[in-house]
């Protein structure tokens, strides 16, 4: 197949719309289930470069979660603790642990849960029977992967009545060093982004702290793979193996921060205690809990929490979550990655950093104010690292 016919392109009244391969090379891929759209493609191969490449860097099963061109999260294998399941409400599936793939997934998707609902998923590794009884009770557009196991097909074929957008890649293809697009008629062509992002690119250190341990390196380059993917201007917040914060398509780099900041800030938030523990009725599904635990979150938890609102809910009122005890504990965190896709011009985003917990940093240097930045992180304790390289993504 070197082409394949969709439905409509971005939207309803852009017809006719295909894929296709120029010279009637093959299509990489196999539509084993489904009829995917133009975004879902868009979605498909993008998130597929993501996770490929981390997994071709750190040797570890990659997952990620994709909202119009974009990753919500995009995460590492990794063990996850009882808190961080339960955030991610995947305390009760079994064999989590023994699955680095559905462990990888589950963080992804658990991030930004909001941002996540109806994603479309990338696996870097054949798709197991854990990870499609993760995929299958969640609202999402489709999946891309390898390979699936037969019975981990069998299940997402079951998804969005038989209708679930099910696209096998092949691993090995290698795509034209050249690529093309069209804008108004007129053609654009550039060379691949193939730049390599490792170790290596992290050892310009340009703080006076320059402790770097491996797990703020591997955290440094999932965030810049990640913006590396992520519609520019771009910010990634990155912990524990997953990006925890994405900001995307700003115009402005403090709005990034802030944005990926506060995303961040809600991961460890829905990890507490407080939230854990909120009394929600067996009734309640995941996505109204999610709408219930961002606003409990918000600034606007007076009208959850009202009379005759949160009987609906909860089996007793919940005691509020203060804007003075979140403060407190966001500031007790350490340990945090940030990544930018270009150089942070002021020192107000590296300020706004460590109050999401932000030790490490990773960006490519070159502003005319780079003293001021550096300095900023001195004053703070924090490490940054020049990279040396832009990594806008349109």
């Amino acid at each position: 197949m070197n082409e394949f016919e969709l439905k409509y392109g971005c939207n309803p009244n852009q017809k006719p719309a295909r894929i296709y391969m120029k010279d009637g090379l093959e299509l990489p891929i196999e539509i084993l289930n489904g009829r995917p759209g133009y975004i879902n493609f868009l979605d498909a191969f993008n998130s597929w470069q993501l996770v490929k490449e981390i997994k071709d860097t750190l040797g570890m099963p990659a997952a990620t979660s994709f909202k119009h061109v974009s990753p919500t999260s995009a995460a590492v294998g990794t063990p996850m603790s009882d808190a961080l399941k339960k955030a991610c409400f995947v305390d009760d599936i079994e064999g989590l642990d023994e699955s680095p793939m559905a462990t990888a997934y589950a963080r992804a998707r658990g991030t930004d849960r909001m941002s996540s609902f109806g994603d479309w998923i990338a696996l870097s590794d054949e798709c197991d029977v854990t990870t499609a009884k993760i995929i299958s009770r969640e609202v999402s557009d489709g999946i891309i992967a390898p390979s699936y196991a037969p019975e981990a097909l069998e299940i997402l074929k079951k998804k969005k009545k038989g209708n679930y957008n099910i696209v096998k890649i092949d691993p090995s293809y290698k795509p034209e060093p050249q690529e093309t697009k069209q804008v108004y008629g007129i053609c654009f062509e550039q060379g691949r982004n193939e730049f390599a992002i490792n170790e290596e690119l992290l050892a310009n250190i340009v703080t006076e702290n320059k402790e770097l341990p491996d797990s703020a390196k591997r955290d440094m380059i999932i965030a810049l793979i990640t913006l590396k993917y992520t519609q520019s201007n771009s910010v990634c917040f990155a912990e524990d193996g997953q990006a925890i914060g994405v900001g995307a398509g700003q115009q402005s780099r403090i709005h990034c921060t802030r944005l990926a900041g506060s995303k961040a800030d809600l991961w460890h938030l829905r990890q507490t205690e407080k939230v854990l523990n909120l009394p929600f009725k067996d009734t309640v599904g995941r996505p109204d809990r999610d709408n219930a635990i961002d606003i409990y979150l918000s600034d606007d938890y007076e009208d959850l929490l009202a009379d005759g609102s949160w009987e609906r809910l909860f089996t007793e009122k919940p005691e509020p979550f203060t804007r003075e005890e979140k403060k407190a504990y966001l500031s007790s965190l350490s340990g945090t990655v940030v990544g930018s896709d270009a150089f942070f011009p002021f020192s107000d985003n590296i300020e706004r950093a460590r109050k999401s917990g932000v030790t490490y940093v990773a960006q490519p240097g070159g502003s005319v104010r780079d003293d001021v930045v550096i300095d900023a992180c001195n004053d703070l304790g924090m490490v940054m690292a020049f990279t040396g390289m832009r990594l806008f993504h349109h």
